[in-house]
């Protein structure tokens, strides 16, 4: 059932989070990102750790790409992905219309947020849904938005699991399929924060503001 947003910040329980992106890493994190970097320009599969649950992404671009993430996780093609962004000034270069309401709910949520846009652009065709909607989420979490900061523009996010298994919230939970056939492990070495994660919150918008909450 869809529903004015009028009060949707205080449904979803946003706050004001002043959080800006920390460019001061260790070299050796630098240098992960950097060969993880290589592989996207290069049209690899990423294994990584996303704000949410760990992930399989490559450049959003590239239908050959994202086709190998499909036959990775042995899943259909009209199943959706999520696209990762860094700045929110992003949502420009993705979304054909944003929603007015969006600028705030992305820009304060306090949790992982998904957002489904009514009409998306400048992406692989399988990033769209058959309603040609793109689903975006601004990334918080600092680790996996220096990856995406660094690459420089959205790259895919889907669960690290064979289509039907659990998704994985830590590392070890990961299918030894899904390791070996990825071109790229990105797992920095001290990552205790990424164990027991769940899933983003994912809400559909429209233009006119109202809204459908698909997963809570």
């Amino acid at each position: 059932m869809k529903t004015k947003v009028a009060n949707l910040v205080q449904i979803l329980r946003f706050d004001l989070l002043n959080e800006e992106l920390n460019l001061t890493f260790a070299p050796v994190m630098l240098n992960l990102y950097a060969d993880a970097i290589a592989s996207l320009k290069s049209g690899g599969v990423l294994l990584y750790p996303s704000d949410t649950i760990w992930g399989l992404g490559c450049d959003a671009r590239m239908d050959s790409s994202i086709e190998k993430i499909f036959d990775i996780k042995n899943r259909p093609e009209n199943k959706g992905l999520i696209l990762l962004i860094s700045k929110i000034e992003q949502l420009n270069e993705y979304v054909e219309q944003v929603p007015e309401i969006a600028w705030d709910l992305v820009e304060f949520a306090e949790d992982p947020l998904t957002v489904i846009y009514p009409k998306g652009k400048n992406v692989s065709r399988y990033m769209l849904g058959p309603d040609g909607s793109i689903a975006i989420r601004l990334l918080k979490d600092e680790f996996c938005k220096g990856l995406v900061y660094r690459y420089q523009r959205g790259i895919v996010s889907t669960s690290a699991n064979i289509s039907g298994a659990p998704s994985p919230t830590d590392f070890a939970s990961i299918s030894e399929s899904i390791k070996s056939k990825v071109d790229y492990i990105l797992k920095p070495e001290n990552l205790n924060k990424k164990e027991g994660l769940k899933s983003s919150k994912i809400i559909k918008l429209g233009l006119g503001g109202e809204y459908t909450m698909i997963r809570s």
